[in-house]
């Protein structure tokens, strides 16, 4: 703090001196129309590039293997960073004598007064650098950031963008990581385990239950068959729970495959007389996939 404070005392001496062309020799590298045509180019260069960046990882994502299609997403906010990083160097540097005390000073003094001014945007930025160090979720992982749960499908460079099952984008910012809990049900990984709920009464037979929610799973052709199918059995006051955990092929056919599964597994249940509880006593929010169940 007493670094910063004296960077910007330096920096008020400078402007205030009486030889203001002093001031300008250290810190303004000659600007003419070859300086500023520069800088506009540059600019423009990097927007192409991170529109090509982004068009061309969609593209490629789409159509490599399907295990290396959440890696292909997944190094694209690497890319955007380093777009972005060396353009702000280069432009800064056509405007600006950056020599090594000339650095040093202005970052003390941007980092105050971005600091006071913008100290949330800067949380969140810096959350977004510390995610891609700790990376609590990716391009293309199913997580629950508050009360908000989907696919994220952009890493910004101050929010992620979540694709919800209602087909919504909600921008959430990194700074969340600070304060909220990232639940994340695929980390990277292609599957994610889905979590399907099934009610009936006490009376239902529990090993029947099980071996046909088994066979439901196996029989559809969404189930990656070389992962785990596990049934548990639950007693509520008002009957038995039952919950179907599988995994899909690919984390987004989630819903797709969730539906499968109840309309296979009702087929047989309808064959098989099951009493469901009385709608009377079956209360909350117990049905439905999942993260984190």
């Amino acid at each position: 703090m007493l670094l910063c404070q004296a960077t910007l005392a330096h920096s008020a001496l400078l402007m205030q001196s009486n030889k203001p062309s002093e001031f300008a020799k250290r810190w303004l590298a000659e600007i003419n129309f070859s300086t500023v045509l520069s800088a506009v180019i540059a600019i423009g260069i990097a927007y192409g590039l991170l529109l090509a960046i982004d068009n061309f990882t969609d593209w490629i994502s789409e159509r490599v293997p399907r295990r290396f299609r959440l890696l292909t997403k997944q190094g694209l906010p690497f890319l955007r960073a380093f777009v972005l990083l060396v353009s702000i160097v280069y432009v800064s540097n056509l405007f600006l004598n950056l020599s090594a005390r000339n650095l040093f000073a202005l970052t003390g003094t941007l980092a105050v007064a971005l600091g006071f001014a913008f100290k949330d945007y800067v949380s969140s930025i810096i959350a977004g650098v510390v995610g891609l160090y700790e990376v609590p979720y990716r391009v293309g992982d199913r997580v629950r950031i508050g009360e908000t749960y989907g696919e994220i499908t952009d890493y910004g460079l101050r929010r992620v963008q979540i694709r919800t099952p209602s087909d919504s984008l909600v921008s959430v910012p990194h700074s969340k990581i600070w304060t909220e809990p990232i639940i994340n049900a695929n980390s990277g990984d292609l599957e994610a385990q889905v979590v399907t709920n099934f009610y009936f009464s006490h009376a239902v037979d529990v090993a029947q239950t099980r071996q046909i929610l088994c066979q439901t799973a196996y029989s559809s052709k969404y189930t990656r068959l070389d992962l785990p199918v596990v049934v548990i059995a639950q007693e509520r006051p008002w009957g038995t729970q039952f919950k179907l955990k599988a995994y899909p092929m690919d984390a987004r056919d989630e819903f797709l495959y969730q539906t499968d599964l109840i309309q296979r597994a009702k087929q047989y249940f309808a064959d098989h007389a099951f009493e469901y509880p009385q709608s009377g006593y079956l209360q909350g929010p117990e049905g439905g996939a999942a993260v984190g169940e």
